[in-house]
This record gives structure tokens, sequence and C-alpha cells, in this order.
């Protein structure tokens, strides 16, 4: 009896077992490597936005692994080696939100070809590659939110966010509020349509005026725009506000962070979803302490410090201490309370004699 030989070429059937344990070790590996587009990677390292991420893949800028991309299609994991020019990117760090006081003259860049100075300038050390949510003209001056995130940035300054920005302006003209009003319905100038304005009188001094304008949209010099249409130069420009966060007293030039858990809260779900922000990544870099106010600094800097041989033993008290406690109103009581005192004394002597007296009368009597 002779036995066929096996054919080399026949393969063995896998059995369904077999199959769904391959299947459920590549979900195993997936969770444990979780992957994201290259160009997310790249604007959560602060580097740009998405957009801008895939323009500098086309262009060759970018490598994984020591391997040019050609493609924006392309997923990485937080073990792959993503190079910038030739310059390795950070390591993913988490989503992170400052508060900036851009002051009057500076400029929304990182460097400036006119040789201005940029608000870059003024940032702290320590702080990661930061990039500005919209951008403030150079005169214009306030609240400007700074963000390690590009896509973040990306989803805060889109108008269809709806964070509602408010700003003084001090303005020169005749301001009539009948056509203020009128710009809550929206204005066309010079061909571009504007939305809806709210802008209210709060001072009035001559020719000048200040007035609260808030607005949802922030296109290029929009106030500025809109208000010399109305026959208005503004003179003064200043955001107090961006959705939910306040100018509040931070001093010009300097930084402040917003805390994760309340980050998290004011942006809600859906807009954390469309930035693809992360909370849960370390922290890098952290953000040196900023003194609130600047007349808190300076009276900071102002406050004497006591040396230790100033400082006195427990239950001791200071000369100068007890020559406080000592005025000239309290010498005056002092004397008054001595005169009545004595006053006191003398009358208890003559009543007790009195009584001494009144007592020898009448034991003689008896």
């Amino acid at each position: 009896m002779h036995n066929k030989p096996a054919n080399k070429d026949s393969k063995k059937p896998i059995a369904k077992g077999n199959s769904n344990n391959i299947e459920r070790s590549a979900v195993v590996l997936t969770e444990k490597q979780p992957s994201e587009r290259i160009a997310k990677r790249m604007a959560r390292a602060g580097l740009c936005s998405r957009r801008q991420a895939e323009t500098w893949i086309l262009a060759g800028r970018v490598k994984v692994n020591n391997k040019q991309l050609t493609t924006p299609a392309f997923t990485v994991t937080d073990r792959d080696k993503v190079e910038v020019d030739g310059k390795v990117i950070s390591q993913k760090e988490r989503t992170r939100l400052w508060l900036f006081h851009k002051p009057s003259g500076t400029v929304t860049t990182n460097q400036d070809p006119e040789g201005r100075k940029t608000i870059f300038e003024l940032m702290p050390e320590g702080l990661p590659r930061l990039m500005s949510i919209g951008r403030l003209d150079i005169n214009t001056e306030g609240l400007l939110l700074m963000t390690n995130d590009g896509g973040l940035s990306r989803v805060l300054e889109l108008p269809a966010t709806g964070w509602l920005r408010r700003y003084r302006v001090r303005v020169h003209g005749r301001v009539n509020q009948e056509e203020l009003d009128k710009l809550q319905d929206g204005i066309a100038v010079e061909g571009v349509l504007y939305g809806s304005i709210e802008a209210k009188i709060e001072h009035e001094q001559g020719t000048n005026a200040w007035l609260a304008v808030a607005l949802r949209e922030g296109k290029n010099r929009e106030i500025k725009k809109v208000l010399g249409h109305l026959g208005l130069e503004v003179t003064r420009l200043i955001r107090i506000s961006f959705g939910p966060f306040q100018l509040g007293d931070l001093p010009k030039g300097t930084v402040r962070e917003i805390r994760s858990r309340m980050l998290r809260d004011q942006l809600g779900e859906k807009l954390i979803e469309q930035a693809g922000a992360d909370f849960e990544a370390p922290i890098i870099n952290q953000t040196p302490e900023i003194t609130r106010s600047a007349s808190q600094a300076a009276a900071q800097n102002k406050k004497p410090v006591r040396q230790r041989s100033d400082k006195q033993k427990r239950g001791t008290v200071r000369d100068d201490t007890l020559s406080r406690l000592t005025t000239s109103k309290a010498r005056s009581d002092d004397k008054n309370n001595k005169k009545q005192s004595s006053g006191w004394a003398k009358q208890s002597r003559e009543d007790s004699g009195r009584g001494t007296s009144r007592g020898k009368k009448s034991q003689r009597r008896k």
C-alpha cells in the first residue's frame, strides 16, 4: 500500500479558534500602542496647525523613523521617531492654555521681518513651544490666548465655535448710539460682510468716548474698519475677555496658565473632541509663578525683609511695642484715675472713722 506524497503547495485549513485568537491579539496590540495621524501629532507638539503640517509633509520636511514622508495619510505611535527639518519633535505633552496680557507695540508672530518686538520675546524661559489663538494688531492690547496644542488653536479661533470676545474701545468723533445699535444686524464695509456686533457707549467727554464692544467673528481689523465706516477713529483698543477667560488683573507682558481641570470644564466634551485635546499626557515644562497684579508685585518688592537678628524670643515684648501702647490720652486718664482713687481712699477713711466714733459713743451710752 502506497501512501500518497504530501503536496507541498497544499495549505492546512486554519481553525476558527486560531483566527479569532489572531484578531484578538491584533486588537490588544492596537490598544497598547494607540496611533494617530502624523499631522495631528505635529499639531499637538505645538509646531503648527494640521493643515500646515500636511503642507510641510508634501514639501519633504518630515521624516518618520529616518524615512522621508511623501503623504500626510500616515499614522504614528509614541514609539515612532518623528523629525521636522532634521530635528526630533518633543514628546507628546498635555494640552495646556495660557492667558497673556499683550502690550501695545508688539506683534503676534514668531519673527518679524521689520525687526519689531514680538510677543514671544516677552515669554518667560522654560515654556513649551507656544502658538497664539488668533492674532491682535500691533497697536491692540489686552488678552491673548496661548496654547501648546495646534488642534486647540485651530478650533478656538474658528467663528463657528462662537466664543464671545469683549473689548474696551476709545474712539474720537461724534458717537451715535442709534447707529451703534444697527451693528447688531451686521454690516458690509468695502465688500466685506461683518456679523453681529454689540456696541454700547460707556463714557463720553467732548469728542472722545469709551465703548464696550462684543463680537464673535474677529476678522482682521474688524472693529477699526467697522467703527471707521461710522466716522469714528479708534485711538485705543483693549481686549478684556475671550470666551470664558478674563484679562482681570494680569500685568502687561506676563502669562498665567489655566489649570487643566478648569480648561477641560470650560471647553466641554464637544470642543475637546473637535480639537483632539489630550489631558492625560504628562506635563513636561512647568510655568513659572506670576504675581497676580502689578500693584502686588510692586508691594512685594518694597516689602522689607526682617533679619533673623530682629526676631524676638517667644514671650518677650519689643520696646517700641510698649511705647506704642502709651499715649497722651492714656497718661491723662491715669492721672484722673489716681485723683479719683485718692479721693475714694480719703472718703473711705473718713467713713471708717465716723463709723468707729459712732460705735464708741454707742458703747459709752450703754
